[in-house]
């Protein structure tokens, strides 16, 4: 009976968080680990609620056709918790193998009494008992449509965003990315803090405290952590001996190649990443400015360079979309990761591809005005490094031949990545599906 109720409390929390996402139409890992720690629940009980969360936002639409095709009533027409819980339902229907349709039916029931009335109860549970048949007999409805429409409800990806990616992957380099998306948890990738320590003691760190970590197969200094749960815990971590970052973005700053001495300036630097790899690249030496508009989100920054043992940064809150004369000309590499639709992340976020057309379409122009910003930070000689991680034309290639039409002292170079190869036009795009990495855009520029 106690397995019973907290699973009961499991997918109370999840129908909870699911609310607060289609309130706020956004989400944040930190609301729904504020919901669970609030709960109170099991570790167990906790990766089930973070299943169903990031099950149905990966398979919404998928779990809306199949609604659909078995619901008296149009779906937009319903109470929008009585969707949640269908939703919820059949995303256990037909992608948890291991929970029995039973429970996932009499659950949606029950969550629609409890948060509707027993009319929509009755209505869940009529449709609920078809999908489960249909699951149960392999004839859950075909999925119609052109092969757009399809890849879209197959893979719950909106139609506009799907269509762009067609234009640069074709269908099949398509399919192959969305079907990564929605695969499921992927692991932590840190890197190593040279400063303090080597791989195989942090190995050896992470092991002894039951966490899954490997080395990366090429990248060197980078691990994967599995199962690491909350990484602030670990010893390796309170002894500074990793940082998070993605593969993507350390790639990006051994294009930028630091040097010791440099001055540096990271324009859009928190959450800190880049800038702990610049400076670990430098051997903590030279000088680096951080800018962000955020006081916490540089404070945070502050924390992480005291835990890993680095003294060069020092941080400032500024608009990178404003110059300031104070920086005019003086730093050897300038950074700037600038704010963007993120659609290189959704196999993290899977919220992120909910993001419409038309909220995003803004975003170019702030890029534009940051990069055309920093730029003036940039010595003669000095190296500028465009960055962003998404996949969208507009906010990568596009932005960056405006601003070459803009400034012609600015010239793509070259650069070499391992794992990678060489990089004749100075920029890369990296894939998710193919270079197992976040989706991400890189552009080294050099003033004159």
């Amino acid at each position: 009976m106690k397995s019973v109720e907290k699973q009961t409390a499991a997918r109370e929390v999840a129908l909870k968080a699911l609310g607060v996402y289609r309130r706020n139409t956004a989400w944040s890992d930190l609301t729904l680990s504020g919901l669970i720690t609030s709960s109170g629940m099991s570790e167990l009980d906790a990766a089930l609620t973070t299943a169903l969360v990031n099950g149905v936002l990966q398979n919404m639409a998928l779990c809306d056709y199949y609604a659909a095709n078995f619901s008296s009533i149009e779906l937009k027409k319903l109470e929008p918790r009585v969707l949640d819980v269908l939703r919820m339902s059949i995303y256990q229907l037909v992608f948890l193998t291991k929970t029995p349709h039973s429970a996932a039916v009499n659950e949606g029931v029950a969550l629609a009494k409890k948060y509707s009335n027993s009319r929509a109860a009755g209505y869940v549970n009529a449709v609920l008992r078809k999908v489960a048949k249909a699951a149960e007999d392999g004839e859950l409805p075909e999925i119609n449509g052109d092969p757009l429409q399809k890849l879209s409800v197959t893979y719950s990806h909106p139609q506009w965003l799907v269509g762009q990616l067609i234009e640069v992957l074709g269908l099949d380099g398509t399919e192959a990315l969305l079907k990564l998306n929605n695969s499921g948890a992927t692991p932590i990738t840190a890197q190593v803090n040279t400063l303090v320590t080597n791989v195989d003691e942090t190995l050896y760190s992470l092991k002894s405290e039951g966490v899954d970590a490997e080395k990366h197969e090429w990248l060197d200094n980078c691990i994967f952590l599995r199962g690491a749960g909350n990484i602030t815990r670990l010893d390796a971590f309170k002894k500074g001996f990793f940082y998070v970052q993605d593969v993507a973005s350390r790639l990006a700053i051994i294009a930028a190649d630091p040097k010791k001495s440099d001055f540096l300036i990271d324009g859009c630097a928190a959450p800190g990443g880049k800038t702990f790899a610049c400076a670990i690249a430098m051997q903590n030496s030279g000088r680096i400015a951080a800018f962000d508009l955020h006081t916490a989100r540089l404070r945070h920054l502050e924390n992480g360079a005291k835990r890993l043992g680095i003294n060069i940064i020092g941080v400032a809150k500024k608009d990178s979309s404003t110059p300031s004369e104070e920086f005019a000309g003086t730093a050897d590499v300038v950074i700037a990761d600038v704010p963007c639709s993120g659609f290189g992340v959704i196999h993290k976020k899977p919220d992120i591809r909910y993001k419409s057309e038309q909220e995003t379409a803004g975003l170019p122009a702030v890029q534009k005005r940051i990069l055309s910003s920093l730029s003036s930070y940039v010595s003669p000689g000095g190296t500028l490094m465009y960055n962003t991680c998404t996949v969208l034309k507009r906010e990568n290639e596009s932005v960056i031949e405006w601003f070459l039409s803009e400034n012609g002292q600015f010239k793509p170079e070259s650069f070499t990545l391992p794992g990678i190869g060489e990089v004749n036009s100075g920029m890369l795009t990296l894939w998710p599906h193919i270079h197992g990495t976040d989706g991400f855009f890189m552009c080294k520029l050099r003033n004159g």
